[in-house]
């Protein structure tokens, strides 16, 4: 053994992988009873509960690249948004990839006042450099997603009642503060695919990512990891071991507890998960409030995108929310009432089937955008982690094969050649 990778999220099990295609001998200790990190999903009573609502996008490239998506089975939402407003539910979908909803969403648009020609036209011209070349987005100036849409006179009921609702489950923040360019390189990612859930709960993902490893272990916590004359030192549950290479991929606040990297300010979400025996509405969307008239950012019948997520005769409903920094949740009755006026449902006869607060769900993302923080902090010690690169599953996966080859590089291996004897 080489290399022992701390945590078995995203970023730790693709550093894994990666090193363990290269032929590095690699140990991977996750305090945690299963894979996934942040990705996990749990059985409750024959439901699929997902720890926070999270999708898959397949158009991300390391996902493209890296992932078996089809062996995944993933279970799409319709491309687009639906918007609770004053005047009803108005569905806007992307016309490109559902041309069917075409009609609906010119006629909801207008009719809710949504879409507007001329603020159309603006943020059509803000989106622009998000479709040219990554590199020359990320070259150019950067500023906080609220000023940048000021600026571009993007300022109606357009941005208002569907960008920022919608984006906030997304960044898990409603007050503009994140990075224009790391929202544009999002907005790229939802024009080239359409998000989803596997059939089998977000935690198929980190399980076949897991697959194929030979030495990862579990409820193993890391307390200590130090470099020594002879590389580097580990000290967890199972005893103290002493590598070539340490790897610590966990979350942002247990690599700065372990290694000293300063975390980013992480941001909090709240889910709740409801089950009811009526279906709660007939769209396989994401929902907002465009009104904005309570606590939860978003909504969805979740077993309306993917059957296998309640059993027979029952619907299963989230409903996430912010979550303040340093504040409590909202009540649940308080959830519970705004998520069926999104949904157009009655809540009452719900059943919390679970909830799930968490406090670090994302890092902040701040301009400038820093798309690639260092992954090598010397003598044989790497951090990988979304806190390194973008705060998504992209960039837990890029960040975890950079940490590996640049792993692999300190023990002399490269890629495409034979591992020295």
């Amino acid at each position: 053994m080489d290399v022992v990778v701390v945590g078995a999220g995203l970023a730790g099990l693709e550093c894994a992988r990666t090193l363990h295609a290269l032929g590095v001998g690699v140990r991977v200790l996750e305090a945690d009873d299963g894979v996934g990190g942040r990705v996990r999903t749990d059985q409750v009573d024959g439901f699929l509960v997902d720890r926070g609502f999270q999708l898959l996008n397949a158009a991300y490239p390391a996902v493209r690249d890296r992932v078996d998506v089809g062996a995944l089975d993933l279970r799409t939402f319709l491309p687009g948004v639906a918007v609770r407003g004053d005047r009803g539910l108005a569905l806007l979908a992307d016309p490109r990839r559902a041309p069917l909803l075409l009609g609906r969403t010119v006629v909801d648009g207008v009719r809710s006042g949504l879409l507007r020609p001329g603020e159309l036209v603006r943020l059509a011209r803000w989106v622009a450099p998000a479709v040219g070349p990554v590199g020359r987005l990320l070259a150019g100036p950067d500023t906080t997603s609220a000023r940048s849409w000021d600026a571009a006179g993007v300022d109606g009921p357009l941005r208002r009642s569907v960008l920022e609702p919608f984006l906030a489950g997304v960044l898990a923040e409603d007050d503009g503060s994140t990075s224009a360019t790391f929202v544009r390189l999002l907005v790229r990612s939802f024009l080239a695919g359409t998000p989803g859930v596997p059939a089998a709960g977000m935690g198929a993902f980190p399980a076949q990512l897991a697959a194929g490893l030979p030495d990862v272990r579990l409820g193993v916590r890391v307390h200590a990891v130090a470099r020594t004359g002879g590389g580097v030192r580990v000290s967890a549950d199972d005893g103290a071991v002493t590598v070539r290479a340490v790897v610590v991929a966990t979350d942002a606040v247990t690599a700065e507890g372990l290694v000293g990297v300063p975390a980013p300010v992480m941001k909090g979400l709240v889910t709740h998960w409801y089950a009811t025996r009526v279906r709660p509405t007939s769209l396989r969307a994401v929902m907002v409030d465009g009104r904005r008239r309570g606590p939860v950012v978003n909504a969805a019948s979740m077993s309306l995108v993917a059957r296998s997520y309640a059993p027979r005769g029952w619907h299963l409903v989230q409903a996430t929310s912010l979550l303040p920094a340093g504040g409590s949740p909202a009540p649940e009755p308080v959830v519970r009432r705004h998520a069926g006026e999104i949904l157009g449902a009655d809540p009452r006869p719900w059943q919390e089937v679970a909830r799930h607060v968490i406090p670090g769900a994302l890092p902040a993302q701040p301009p400038p955008l820093d798309v690639r923080r260092g992954v090598d902090l010397g003598g044989g010690l790497l951090v990988c982690g979304d806190h390194r690169d973008t705060a998504s599953i992209q960039g837990a996966l890029v960040s975890g094969r950079r940490a590996a080859l640049t792993a692999a590089a300190h023990l002399g291996v490269r890629p495409g050649r034979a591992r020295p004897a």
